[in-house]
């Protein structure tokens, strides 16, 4: 993939995004945000346990240091069961499309940490589509009843998309400097076991184990987490922490951040939503931004 290997995993994370977040959305409005996070990440881990064992012939990672350990192990608990939890339950309020132009404020975030964590540099170029893409996020996402811009959307929905915005941003640089130059699948294994733990933690606390009961007596809607859990928690991040891996986490996150406007041809087709000419714009708008990424 030449020298644009991080680029080009994000962006293959953009889309495998889409793919999940679609699935999820059907499936959290069904059965609620708790009982898909916890179940998308068990069926993940089946998922990276089966490949590690493969490629390793152990069910779990090997050769990792306590520092890898820890910090990706923290990053699997800020990743998914805190912005995770808040990016599922704005699905289920504000919908996928929505919920996911919220994650525009991750790249900005995760530039940031990334300086200030990491001293990862961040070139005018960079700098430059990273701007042009969250302005085609953004017009998106505003709209303007009267004279002023403003969101229409729900204030429950809207908070937790900042928390997932927030938890995307903090969990992607914890996971760079947890991961260093190791496999980024094992890497992404070692979360899942974080997030899938501190979800069975939550579960035990609060005795909410009766809400996985209407997941299995709904075969369609456990369908839509076996498919996502495959294409997000699997394949998606397991290529976000490549993508972090070969570039840095502003630009990374920035690529990513593309998954509302890829979302919105489904949104037509499937979902039969009303998309809107400022929709199309955005979307025109960030894809000229990620291509920057690549001149």
């Amino acid at each position: 993939m030449g020298n644009h290997t991080g680029e080009l995993a994000a962006l293959i994370t953009a889309v495998l995004w889409t793919f999940t977040a679609l699935s999820f959305e059907q499936a959290a409005k069904r059965v609620g945000s708790l009982a898909v996070n916890i179940l998308r990440l068990g069926l993940a881990l089946l998922f990276f346990c089966a490949l590690c064992l493969v490629r390793t012939g152990h069910l779990f990672p090997a050769g990792f240091s306590t520092h890898n350990w820890i910090w990706l192990i923290i990053s699997g608990i800020v990743g998914f069961v805190l912005g995770d939890y808040c990016l599922f339950s704005a699905y289920a309020l504000i919908g996928s499309r929505i919920a996911n132009l919220f994650m525009a404020l991750a790249p900005p975030l995760a530039t940031l940490l990334g300086c200030l964590l990491l001293r990862e540099e961040f070139s005018l170029k960079g700098l430059l589509g990273m701007t042009i893409t969250l302005t085609g996020i953004v017009l998106v996402v505003l709209r303007k009843p009267g004279n002023r811009f403003r969101f229409v959307f729900s204030v429950k929905g809207i908070l937790f998309g900042l928390g997932a915005a927030i938890g995307q941003a903090v969990g992607l640089v914890f996971s760079k400097y947890g991961m260093e130059d190791r496999d980024p699948f094992m890497s992404s294994q070692i979360r899942v076991i974080a997030g899938f733990a501190g979800f069975s933690i939550l579960f035990a606390v609060l005795n909410k184990w009766n809400l996985l009961k209407p997941v299995f007596r709904r075969p369609s809607t456990l369908g839509f987490i076996t498919s996502g859990s495959f294409f997000g928690p699997f394949l998606g991040v397991s290529f976000s922490l490549m993508a972090i891996k070969f570039t840095t986490t502003g630009i990374a996150s920035t690529i990513m951040a593309l998954t509302p406007v890829l979302l919105i041809p489904p949104a037509i087709l499937v979902l039969k939503e009303k998309v809107t000419w400022r929709d199309i714009l955005g979307a025109l708008i960030a894809v000229g931004g990620v291509a920057v990424f690549f001149l």
